[in-house]
């Protein structure tokens, strides 16, 4: 049985990538303990879109670094240099029935749909919250995959192994 090389890739996308990507990217470099190494995208980013400020807070809060944190494009991930991909996962409804581009390698893919924690009309304090509430969310998934053994993580167990995962 093959070992996943080190570190995994893995590519977390959203619409705008500016709040459910940007958290779960974070979320995984801090907890990935040198096995991963995650990236996030927008299908659409809008111009000039930046992180959500209280994605940001609440990465803050829970003791997650933010440094270097950006919205970006899928398109960065799909031209010519870009990291190899060895798992892409949507984690907003939108962006899973969106075509994607040709991924290099033919990563392994699954959607974790999450709510988006900005949206409706709620106070800040609210959106606070639920900013918190999908960062635990997106937080209890994450720990169990960066606590699957190796042989989960092989490319040919992993488009399994990863769309399987309990969503907590």
């Amino acid at each position: 049985m093959s070992t996943p090389r080190n570190p995994l890739n893995v590519l977390f996308l959203c619409t705008h990538n500016s709040a459910r990507s940007i958290l779960a990217e974070a979320l995984l470099n801090a907890m990935g303990q040198g096995r991963f190494k995650a990236y996030s995208a927008g299908s659409s980013p809008r111009d000039n879109q930046q992180p959500h400020p209280l994605g940001l807070q609440a990465l803050a809060h829970a003791g997650i670094p933010t440094e270097g944190l950006r919205s970006k494009s899928w398109d960065e991930f799909a031209a010519p240099g870009a990291p190899h991909m060895d798992l892409i996962i949507t984690v907003c409804d939108n962006a899973a029935g969106e075509v994607c581009p040709f991924w290099p390698g033919h990563p392994a893919t699954a959607h974790w749909g999450y709510a988006d924690p900005s949206a409706g009309d709620g106070s800040d304090a609210d959106k606070a919250e639920a900013f918190r509430k999908t960062l635990h969310a997106i937080k209890q998934r994450l720990e169990l995959l960066v606590n699957l053994p190796d042989d989960k993580l092989a490319a040919t167990a992993l488009q399994a192994t990863a769309r399987n995962l309990p969503k907590q």
